[in-house]
């Protein structure tokens, strides 16, 4: 298992926004292994490269924010 700060910082790192998180979404995260971290960021790089290049920022806030 990875130290939970190290878990949140990668993710972070790579586009999650972990500060979205809730206490109970942060604790599956902190009980990842290596391999489930590494697995769930080749997941989200691959969907990023068929994704579109810029999404609206309604799909993100509900456009609230902009």
């Amino acid at each position: 298992m990875t130290d939970a700060r190290d878990t949140l910082a990668v993710l972070e790192a790579n586009g999650f926004a972990v500060d979205l998180l809730t206490d109970d979404q942060r604790h599956v995260l902190d009980a990842l292994t290596q391999e489930e971290l590494a697995l769930l960021l080749e997941i989200k790089a691959r969907l990023d490269e068929v994704g579109p290049d810029v999404q609206a920022h309604s799909e993100i806030a509900g456009g609230a924010l902009f």
